[in-house]
């Protein structure tokens, strides 16, 4: 089993960062905290960008990361915040070496 980390960086319409995160945290929060295949997550807003918000995720292994994206709680949160993005998020793959912890 080998963990997976993916970086995130969401560019939001000008101004609605606020309401992607409103949408965030109807839909995601509750099901990343019941999510035990997740095993850290970091949603940040971007200090130098209004616009801009970084998440890190780090999953048990590939395959949890691949179901959470069936989830009907994930399928709602995309259909939600869609239209406040101003594109599709930039996300980068990567497998953690070295874990501060562990």
């Amino acid at each position: 089993m080998s963990r997976i980390a993916l970086f995130i960086r969401h560019k939001t319409m000008p101004g609605k960062r606020d309401e992607v995160r409103e949408v965030w945290e109807r839909h995601m929060q509750p099901l990343i905290v019941r999510n035990k295949s997740h095993e850290a997550y970091f949603y940040c807003f971007d200090d130098n960008d209004p616009d801009s918000i970084c998440v890190y995720q780090q999953y048990a292994d590939h395959e949890s990361s691949q179901a959470f994206l069936k989830d009907p709680g994930y399928v709602a949160y995309l259909k939600e915040s869609r239209l406040l993005l101003a594109g599709e998020p930039e996300i980068t793959a990567a497998t953690p070496v070295w874990i501060k912890g562990r």
